[in-house]
This record gives structure tokens, C-alpha cells and sequence, in this order.
């Protein structure tokens, strides 16, 4: 099974919705690269909505750490929403709950970013 992301621009905040497994090859380059693209196209605060992603090994994993990585590089963050029971489970299991800030509700991640960075 393919990984489909949907991008939405709200703000200054892109929401991505994910659908798939992020797993070994195309699912995890393709995240990592889009990703990637969108830090350095100046979006480098991300919401990740994992609400259908039914399976995420250990280089998704690290592909999510990895866009965390890049994004707090450039002064931003990557924040996680609507994650299934086995990947909430995953992330406690690997004590990545602890890096990432995990939302139920989209309005109150987008608010945790708090106000736009002065242009």
C-alpha cells in the first residue's frame, strides 16, 4: 500500500494528511522528501495527521524524526494529530511521546503553535 498526503495550508501552518503505512522505501522517501521541500520552502511549522495511518515501522519512525529535526533547525515544529491506538502505542513504546507534542483536536494544535513568526 501506497502513503497519500494531502497538503492544507491553514495560516501559516500546513496540516498534512496522511493515509497508508509509512514504511521502508517509496512511503518513507516520499514523506521525508515533501517534507523536506516544504521546510525549505519557508513551512516549517507541520501538523502530521496520522488518524489513517494504520502501520509505521521503524524507518517511518525515523523519518518522522527526521522531519522534526529539520523543521526545529529552522525555528519551527512538526506536531502530531489523531494518532491511531497502535501508533499511539508505538510512540510510547520507542518514548517518541515524549518528543513529539500529540493533539485529539486540530483546532488546539494549530493554537499551539501560537501566533505567526514576524515576517
Amino acid at each position: 500500500m501506497h502513503l497519500y498526503m494531502v497538503e492544507k495550508l491553514v495560516d501559516d501552518i500546513m496540516l498534512l494528511d496522511l493515509r497508508g503505512r509509512i514504511t521502508l522505501g517509496e512511503e518513507t522517501e516520499a514523506l521525508r522528501g515533501r517534507i523536506r521541500q516544504l521546510v525549505e520552502a519557508g513551512y516549517t511549522r507541520i501538523i502530521l495527521n496520522l488518524a489513517d495511518v494504520n502501520y509505521i515501522d521503524s524507518v517511518g519512525l525515523s523519518t518522522l524524526v527526521a522531519s522534526y529535526t529539520s523543521a526545529r533547525k529552522r525555528g519551527g515544529n512538526v506536531k502530531l494529530l489523531h494518532l491511531t491506538t497502535r501508533v499511539h502505542d508505538l510512540l510510547q513504546i520507542t518514548r517518541l511521546s515524549t518528543v513529539f507534542e500529540i493533539f485529539d483536536d486540530p483546532e488546539e494544535a494549530q493554537r499551539s503553535f501560537g501566533s505567526p513568526p514576524a515576517p
